[in-house]
């Protein structure tokens, strides 16, 4: 897919972008607390994908509708159980949704909508360890029309095994965002990389990612660290040692006047030792 080739073709509609939530607690005048949100959004479009049909549960994918298969895809299998959908009513709104858009498209006098540039960022899904398998996600976000095209380079070539992508999913203020991802190998050697094409964008955009090897610490900072955390531990056990021993000083009761030589007081006034009772 070219997209500077089409892009002047192609007028996009937003048809619906409808949020259902249930209003559970009302806090003060004309405030509520939501638990939970539920929406769905739809659009039509004279460029691939030509339309598309999807809920969303608390900005989470729930399903879309398949409008070649004619079909519910659920997002986990999960949902499957858990709720039913009939995927006729989504495509009869869409078939609706396409005979309004030429309408729109002729009372608008052909005006093309404006293009938003998307913002893409890149990181992987798990902590990366050196060869152990991981997925590196692709987010762009903020763009419109819903136009895209994403590739993924390693060391500058196309990879096509191990990708995968989400449907377009509603973003804030009419835009949109989708998720790319890559199953790889976390390895120093190989660079990756996610070219985004949009007609937003003067040039396709590369976000760059690749594996950072582990900083290894000598053998010498690693001495120096346990010989210090020793040294360290030494003057703290010192220290409450003297602590300890000056407070036990202290808390010894002291004489009140002359405390020494009281046995030769005792014969000074003519008494007899304790000693000589015995």
């Amino acid at each position: 897919m070219h997209l500077e080739d089409t892009g002047s073709q192609t007028r996009v509609m937003i048809l619906q972008a409808l949020t259902l939530a249930a209003l559970l607690s009302p806090h003060g005048a004309g405030a509520f607390q939501v638990d939970h949100v539920s929406t769905y959004a739809e659009f039509v479009q004279t460029h691939k994908p030509s339309g598309e049909y999807m809920f969303e549960f608390d900005e989470d994918e729930q399903f879309y509708v398949d409008l070649d298969k004619k079909e519910t895809v659920w997002h986990l299998p999960e949902f499957i159980h858990a709720f039913d959908y009939d995927a006729q009513r989504g495509i009869a709104d869409i078939v609706m949704a396409r005979k309004n858009l030429n309408t729109m498209i002729q009372r608008s006098n052909h005006t093309r909508a404006t293009s938003e540039p998307p913002e893409v960022t890149v990181f992987p899904k798990e902590p990366v360890e050196l060869g152990q398998p991981n997925t590196l996600i692709c987010h762009v976000d903020k763009f419109f029309p819903p136009v895209l095209n994403v590739t993924w380079l390693r060391n500058g070539q196309a990879v096509t095994e191990g990708v995968a992508e989400t449907i377009f999913l509603p973003s804030t203020e009419f835009r949109f965002h989708q998720f790319h991802y890559l199953t790889f190998l976390p390895t120093v050697e190989d660079v990756n990389d996610c070219r985004v094409e949009h007609w937003g964008l003067d040039q396709p955009l590369l976000k760059h990612w690749e594996a950072q090897e582990p900083i290894q610490v000598p053998e010498t900072m690693e001495t120096a660290v346990c010989t210090l955390g020793l040294a360290v531990g030494l003057v703290g056990i010192i220290t409450g040692t003297i602590v300890l021993k000056t407070r036990l000083s202290e808390s010894v009761p002291s004489c009140r006047g002359p405390c020494d030589n009281l046995s030769s007081t005792e014969e000074d006034r003519g008494e007899s030792p304790a000693s000589d009772l015995l």
